[in-house]
C-alpha cells in the first residue's frame, strides 16, 4: 500500500517511527516532511498528504501533531477526505470499517510509540464494511457538493 504521510515539528519524532514501521511493514511511503523539529504550520503538511490521498497518489494517508486535532481539521477541508483522531484500537477500526477514513491523525502528546505503531496497523487493516456504512459515507460525502438538504445546499437566510 502507498501511504502519504506528514508532520509538523510536534508531530516530527513520532512520524519519524511511524515511516520506520511502514517501511518494515513493506509499504511504500510518501514523507512529505517535517524533516526536523523547527516550528512549522501544521495545515501546510495536512493540505499535502489529503491532496495525495484525494488525487489517488496515495492509498491513505497519516498525520501528526500534538494532539491529531488540528490535523484532522486540515484534512478534513480537502474535498474527498475523511480524517480522524486516533484514540483507542475501537475508535481507529470502527473509523475504518464504518466511515471509510483514509487519513489517521495522531497525537505526539497524547499517544505512545506503541499506542501509534497499533492504531497505525488497524488503520490499513480494516476494511471498509461498506452495506448500510456506504449510504451514510455517500450522504457525509454530499455534504462537500452542497446537494440539497445538505449545509453547501441550504440558503442560510432561512
Amino acid at each position: 500500500m502507498k501511504i502519504a504521510i506528514g508532520a509538523d515539528h510536534a508531530g516530527y519524532l513520532m512520524k519519524n517511527e511511524v515511516v520506520a514501521r511502514l517501511k518494515a511493514l513493506g509499504h511504500e511511503v510518501a514523507d512529505t516532511g517535517t524533516f526536523s523539529a523547527d516550528s512549522t504550520d501544521y495545515p501546510d503538511y495536512a493540505a499535502e498528504v489529503a491532496q495525495r490521498v484525494a488525487r489517488g497518489e496515495a492509498d491513505r494517508g497519516i498525520l501528526v501533531c500534538s494532539t491529531g486535532i488540528g490535523m484532522s481539521i486540515a484534512a478534513n477541508k480537502v474535498d474527498g477526505i475523511r480524517a480522524a483522531v486516533a484514540r483507542s484500537d475501537e475508535e481507529v477500526r470502527l473509523a475504518r470499517t464504518h466511515n471509510n477514513v483514509n487519513v489517521l491523525t495522531l497525537g505526539a502528546n497524547f499517544a505512545d510509540p506503541a499506542d501509534a505503531a497499533r492504531w497505525v496497523e488497524i488503520f490499513l487493516a480494516s476494511p471498509f464494511e461498506g452495506g448500510r456504512h456506504e449510504r451514510r459515507v455517500n450522504k457525509m460525502m454530499a455534504l462537500e457538493s452542497g446537494a440539497p438538504g445538505t449545509s453547501r445546499g441550504v440558503d442560510p437566510k432561512r
